[in-house]
């Protein structure tokens, strides 16, 4: 994104930050990932925007903290903070439904939300990106990052990523 000559207001830098992209996920964003809390003014001025993790330890908040402080740059704001909140944790409900098209776009099935049966919540009867079927079971409890699973399709036998619930 393009830098701006004067400082942004709270309401457009997170517009802008909610439009980064994810960096192990980039065809979805910060904001349809849901793990921009707030952007608030301090008394003093200063821009502080608040993010939770989609995992505690997750490998990639160096490069999200990072992206986060160069937007809040490119908006006029060299001196913005970005703090990291573990509490609420993250849950995949957090995910909006464009997020959710998006992965299912991909070939990554999006994950069930934590109320869903138990058998959605584990990968078997998740949607097959391919051909929609439900008949699918796991293959790998390890995908593409920590925040993925592989499962099967029994009815086309086509491999996907399934974003777990969590």
């Amino acid at each position: 994104m393009t830098a701006v000559r004067e400082r942004l207001t709270p309401e457009q830098v997170r517009t802008r930050i909610e439009a980064v992209p994810d960096p192990e996920l980039p065809l979805i964003t910060l904001g349809e990932l849901g793990v921009v809390r707030r952007v608030t003014e301090t008394p003093e001025g200063t821009l502080e925007v608040t993010v939770t993790p989609t995992y505690t330890g997750c490998p990639a908040m160096d490069t999200i903290v990072a992206e986060i402080r160069a937007e809040l740059a490119r908006c006029g704001h060299p001196d913005g903070r970005v703090l990291t909140v573990l509490a609420p944790a993250w849950t995949t409900d957090w995910i909006t439904p464009e997020g959710r098209r998006k992965l299912a776009e991909n070939g990554i099935s999006p994950p069930g939300g934590r109320t869903d049966p138990p058998h959605v919540r584990l990968g078997t009867g998740a949607v097959c990106p391919h051909c929609g079927s439900t008949a699918t079971r796991p293959q790998s409890p390890f995908g593409a990052t920590r925040c993925q699973s592989v499962l099967v399709c029994l009815s086309c036998g086509e491999n996907f990523g399934h974003m777990k619930a969590i």
